[in-house]
């Protein structure tokens, strides 16, 4: 039997458009919906569609980002209908499903989505697909939309995709949909905005504090304070206990069980005032009641993926204005209310008007496994509203390809079964791989610790074996503590899946770490020496470990995680490993290396795991071509030093570089060092054969090397149009100095050797007058002039005085035009001595 629902008796903004969306969605198959945050879309448009006629008696599916939202939203639907959760209405989160064969409308989670549309293509038992919250730009959720676009265009026209958001650029989303727009104004309350000062960021959680204290003293009703993290809550929570606030004091993150967080966003029993600390998970949908003042302090904490080390860490970063709206809106739902923004008005004119889509920042590996398994070689294919990064890509790309999951781009039997596993392709693979290994009840263990936060923190060091034997020792006595339940729960579901029993015996902890690099190969990591605590990583970073820790003076570590950071890096959990176990990671290759500090090439045969050398021998004789490229290398990294670039190559090259400024149509190339530098392959190449050491490369001509570099009519042109001398009156020639950036060349030249000589020279086929350093006897300066004609003129009779007063011996004519001109040391003429 078909269930309806009924608006009449529940008073909500999303109400008075529903009949518009039903409208729309009965023309057209993609919608989206702008409206305020609290006007009731996320419960009512789903139930308000149940009984269209284009439904058919198809499922509606609704992706929402976080898991809370998702049991919540589906919690109140149900109510809505009388109904518990599993009925009608129901949801499905990871390792979590409360639908029936009843029902309807199945709230889900990221990834849920993606593995239904893998499961069937064209989702025939759904009629529409709802994507709430969307202006969050979650990377699930633009996969989701993209392979939900493929399906509607290709095989399921009919097929209903709807965007709710609360805040987006609306008009920019349906240019690039081709959807039409649905907007309800909503019903919030006035919002008091107040800003403060901007906080020093490390002092964030105290001066949360003191600002909720202010808040709880001036405004009435219940606080709502966001803050970037889970350390930053407890540190606050902490704080406002000390000063002895009277309220209920609620956490409220994504860590926190289903249990806690549906406890922070309910009523307080005793009718207490209630402060909630919160991250960015009470951002949207989500009802708490009683909020009516919001403490924003600003940030947030995201992932961001660094695609140089191939690692992801999160980063605490300034919110967009959208966001600071949606926060500041939490505060208006039921009354007016206040919302105290912890930044100033100049701050806030500075603030990105909208968030960052994660695709932008995000670990695609997931992602490009997911197109793959679609069966999609290239993601161009697909229309995305944000195109990935090709460098996150590429990243991704070859990770995949190193797990076994892709081989030539297509995805592989392993990769399939790696899909198939609820988790990051490199747990899964990690999962896959102990099976065979008889290892598949520890690796349940690792990925169910991996995927939570860590039980023991810091403190206890970064030893993930210390965990494993917890959490074994919590099955069998329970007396770990709570923060163990989730772990446990998702560590059964990995059982399950693989079809294991549980181990609780003790653990081997290289067994661990072997494990661990297979689910990270890149983070296998050598002692370097020293016993410093200094590990170098298979993908060539550095890291350390505290010298404390007893993992310090190990020889081999897996790393699990650790800071990213630039230079040295900082792990945070990982596990002895024996490098006998690593095998499978090792790597035979010759290395060719260009090594200035030991004399030139060094061939070596190698046994390495990425930049690891586990063992080396000495390669008798190195192929040519490797020596060639070592060298490029070599020239690439170490520039001008290994080559002989004296003055005669440099005037050679300022030459060329001239007439490429002044003859741009003439195709004269740019021989400039760090183009010469940064392409060694495209001139340097046929003279490196047989190079092997530093001096041998130092003798190289270069002036004569880069000549051939040129064509015969090029070298011809070049002597005419930029000569090397010009010849003066004198008879001397004398050289010409060019400049790399084609100011006009220097010809440096006694002025007794130009006597007679009219205007000043000329060259590039008389386009450039040359300038004239016109020297003394003794070949200091005495005028610098690009119009000798003018210099005769005027200024030569003053250097006349000049010149006579310090060189007597010499003549200087009065008419230097007549005069002629000398290269030695004329003397005046002596009369004879009977004139005496």
């Amino acid at each position: 039997m078909a269930v309806t629902f009924n608006l009449s008796g529940i008073d909500l903004p999303i109400n008075a458009v529903v009949p518009q969306v039903r409208q729309q969605l009965s023309t057209h198959n993609t919608l989206i919906i702008s409206t305020p945050p609290g006007a009731g879309k996320s419960t009512i448009v789903p139930l308000a569609l149940l009984g269209e006629p284009w439904l058919g008696g198809r499922k509606i599916i609704m992706l929402e980002p976080r898991r809370l939202a998702a049991s919540s939203i589906a919690h109140r639907m149900a109510s809505l209908l009388d109904e518990k959760a599993g009925e009608t209405v129901g949801y499905r989160v990871r390792f979590e499903n409360q639908t029936s064969a009843r029902t309807r409308i199945e709230v889900v989670t990221e990834g849920i989505l993606t593995r239904m549309l893998h499961h069937d293509n064209a989702l025939e038992d759904v009629g529409i697909v709802i994507f709430d919250e969307f202006h969050e730009r979650r990377l699930h959720t633009d996969l989701s939309l993209a392979l939900c676009r493929e399906s509607q265009q290709v095989l399921r026209p009919d097929l209903r995709l709807l965007i709710m958001s609360a805040t987006l650029d609306t008009g920019q989303l349906a240019d690039l949909l081709g959807a039409p727009v649905v907007e309800s104004r909503g019903r919030t309350y006035p919002v008091e905005i107040i800003h403060t000062e901007d906080p020093d960021p490390k002092e964030m959680p105290r001066e949360c504090a003191r600002t909720i204290a202010r808040a709880f003293r001036e405004k009435a009703g219940d606080v709502l304070a966001f803050l970037p993290g889970e350390a930053e809550i407890r540190q606050c929570a902490q704080l406002l206990q000390e000063g002895g606030i009277p309220a209920a004091i609620h956490p409220l993150y994504g860590q926190l069980s289903l249990a806690e967080q549906h406890a922070a966003i309910q009523p307080n029993r005793h009718g207490q005032r209630k402060i909630v600390l919160a991250t960015a998970i009470a951002e949207t949908s989500l009802t708490i009641e009683g909020i009516a003042v919001v403490i924003d302090c600003g940030y947030t904490r995201t992932p961001a993926f660094d695609p140089a080390s191939g690692l992801s860490r999160l980063k605490t970063v300034r919110i967009s204005l959208d966001a600071a709206d949606q926060r500041a809106g939490r505060a208006g739902r039921l009354g007016p209310g206040t919302c105290y923004r912890m930044w100033t008005i100049a701050t806030e004119q500075r603030m990105a008007p909208y968030r960052k889509p994660e695709v932008l920042e995000a670990d695609l590996t997931a992602l490009l496994l997911d197109i793959a398994r679609w069966g999609i070689q290239d993601l161009k294919q697909l229309d995305w509203l944000t195109v990935p990064p090709h460098t996150a890509v590429m990243q991704a790309t070859d990770l995949l390809h190193a797990l076994g999951a892709l081989a030539q781009h297509r995805i592989t039997p392993h990769g399939r079964a790696i899909h198939a596993l609820p988790c990051h392709p490199r747990i899964a693979h990690m999962l896959l791989t102990s099976v065979p290994l008889n290892l598949a009840g520890l690796a349940t263990d690792i990925a169910a610790l991996l995927e939570e936060r860590d039980p023991l923190g810091r403190e206890a060091g970064i030893d993930l074996n210390q965990r494993i034997e917890a959490l074994r020792k919590h099955r069998v006595y329970g007396k770990q503590g709570k923060r163990f339940d989730n772990i446990e729960k998702i560590a059964r579901s990995y059982r399950k899946l693989l079809d294991i029993p549980e181990e609780n015996g003790p653990v081997e902890p290289r067994r661990t770490g072997m494990l661990l690099a297979y689910a990270y190969p890149e983070r296998i990591a050598k002692a370097r020496s020293g016993g410093d605590g200094t590990f170098q990583l298979a993908n060539g970073k550095r890291v350390a470990v505290a010298s404390h820790d007893s993992l310090a003076h190990e020889p081999w570590l897996a790393i699990a995680l650790l800071d990213a950071r630039e230079g040295m890096g900082k792990v945070f959990m990982a596990s002895a490993v024996d490098p006998n176990d690593l095998s499978d990671f090792i790597r035979e290759t010759d290395r060719v290396i260009w090594d200035t500090r030991r004399g030139g090439i060094v061939a070596s045969r190698d046994r390495r795991i990425g930049h690891i050398t586990v063992a080396s021998a000495p390669l008798a004789a190195a192929d040519e071509e490797s020596v060639v490229r070592a060298i490029h290398e070599a020239i690439r990294s170490e520039g001008a030093q290994l080559l002989t670039f004296d003055d005669a190559v440099a005037q050679w090259q300022n030459r060329v570089l001239s007439l490429r400024r002044w003859r741009p149509d003439e195709a004269w190339p740019d021989i400039s060092t760090d183009t010469l530098l940064r392409t060694p392959e495209l001139w340097l190449t046929p003279y490196l054969q047989g190079i092997r050491k530093v001096e041998e490369l130092k003798k190289l001509n270069l002036a004569t090397i880069m000549a051939h570099s040129l064509d015969y009519a090029q070298q011809q042109a070049l002597e005419k149009l930029a000569p090397t001398t010009l010849e003066v009156p004198s008879g001397s020639f004398i050289k010409l100095r060019y400049h790399p950036g084609g100011e006009p060349p220097v010809l440096a030249v006694r002025l007794q050797e130009v006597f007679g000589l009219l205007d000043t020279p000329l060259i590039n086929g008389g386009r450039t007058a040359v300038v004239l350093h016109l020297l003394s006897p003794g070949f200091k300066p005495v005028q610098v002039t690009a119009d000798l004609r003018s210099f005769w003129q005027t200024a030569y009779f003053e250097v006349r005085k000049e010149l006579k007063r310090r060189y007597p011996k010499h003549a200087w004519p009065e008419d230097p035009l007549a005069a002629t001109a000398v290269r030695g040391v004329p003397k005046r003429s002596t009369p004879p001595k009977d004139a005496l």
